[in-house]
């Protein structure tokens, strides 16, 4: 008879006092990535009606279907219609690496009762503001990017930005090292421009992602029942490396163009993984919207040089922009500042109500009127 490491009964009160089961086999669930701290998070939330409920990680997210596992099998499901209303309510929705309670209906259907609030969680936004998930209960992110030309430092600073609002580890992992920096005087200078621009605080390898060595420099992420999430672009190289992770092709692999080092989307959803060391790892696509979901303060953070300089700008309100005696302009270089710009207007309108939005663009579209106006009497039009 299988052992189970574990069968919580609890007491709730939801009008009526009842019995609640929540099933949870933490032996073949921590090679989901199951963690003590995850179990406690989950003792601290009321279970749904009914039961007996089998605490499962989401693996992929379908449009109307999931699929789900508890350490010994793999299920299709679907969530409830009021778990869906009301993840939209908090404007966010189930993703891969999401811990839920499910069961089974009478016609042996699974259903997802409840998402457990994930400990850690990354979003991006689209162009209107609106969040969407990218994956939860990540340890660490792993930002893949290619020596060759996929090498893009402002890329990768959104990146940066995507992962450190949510409390995950970020890792740059260089790959393609064999291909595009295969001798340490083509390497060097490639990891100290990264030093230069980025500090201390991230970690970076290199790595060759179609040899088993790739796997031993990641090891320090890849303890067991730690999350490992891959990020990139695509062309990355993120599926290889997955591959190389398990020892076994979980994932399609494809060429890359020429001209620009770009891949195809092999890789069209995200799936969860599980190594044989008891990590797991998610595969993503490339994202072709990547606006971080983040806060000036976050930004602040990940551009902390810029603001040591503007302590040194004559200006006590210096926007670093066109005003004398600025020294981030003189200390950062352009392409890292431009970024920054970017990235903080980007953050500003996302906090910004409707109404707040339709000022603004009410603001630009005046100017553009005003610029076109100047245009035609320079012209000699008007």
């Amino acid at each position: 008879m299988r052992r189970r490491a574990a069968l919580l009964r609890r007491r709730f009160t939801t009008g009526l006092v009842q019995d609640t089961m929540i099933d949870i086999d933490f032996e073949h669930l921590r090679s989901m990535g199951l963690t003590p701290a995850m179990a406690q998070h989950l003792a601290l939330h009321e279970a749904p009606e009914g039961g007996p409920h089998a605490l499962m990680r989401i693996t992929e997210v379908h449009r109307e279907t999931l699929r789900l596992h508890d350490g010994h099998a793999e299920v299709s499901a679907r969530p409830l219609p009021r778990v869906t209303r009301g993840l939209e309510e908090l404007d966010t929705a189930l993703a891969v690496g999401d811990w839920v309670l499910a069961s089974r209906d009478e016609h042996g259907d699974w259903w997802v009762h409840l998402q457990v609030p994930p400990l850690t969680h990354i979003a991006r936004r689209d162009a209107d503001g609106s969040r969407h998930p990218v994956v939860s209960n990540v340890d660490t992110a792993l930002l893949v990017m290619g020596l060759d030309d996929d090498y893009n430092l402002r890329r990768l600073e959104r990146y940066l930005a995507l992962v450190q609002g949510s409390g995950v580890q970020a890792v740059i992992v260089l790959t393609k090292v064999d291909v595009a920096a295969p001798t340490p005087d083509l390497l060097a200078p490639r990891l100290q421009e990264l030093r230069d621009r980025l500090g201390q605080s991230v970690d970076i390898v290199a790595v060759n992602g179609t040899h088993p060595t790739a796997a031993h420099a990641l090891a320090p992420y890849l303890n067991a029942g730690q999350t490992v999430v891959l990020m990139g672009s695509s062309g990355a190289g993120k599926s290889t490396l997955t591959n190389t992770l398990a020892g076994v092709a979980l994932q399609d692999t494809g060429a890359v163009r020429e001209h620009d080092s770009r891949g195809k989307h092999t890789t069209t959803s995200r799936s969860l993984h599980r190594l044989p060391g008891g990590a797991c790892v998610i595969d993503t696509p490339g994202l072709r919207a990547l606006r971080p979901d983040v806060d000036e303060a976050t930004l602040a953070w990940l551009f902390d040089d810029i603001g040591r300089l503007a302590l040194q700008c004559r200006f006590r309100d210096c926007r670093h922009e066109q005003e004398p005696g600025c020294a981030v302009r003189e200390g950062v270089g352009g392409d890292r500042l431009r970024n920054y710009h970017k990235l903080m207007r980007e953050a500003r309108r996302d906090t910004m109500t409707v109404l707040e939005r339709q000022q603004q663009m009410s603001v630009w579209r005046a100017r553009g009127k005003a610029a076109r106006a100047w245009m035609k009497v320079k012209r000699g039009e008007a």
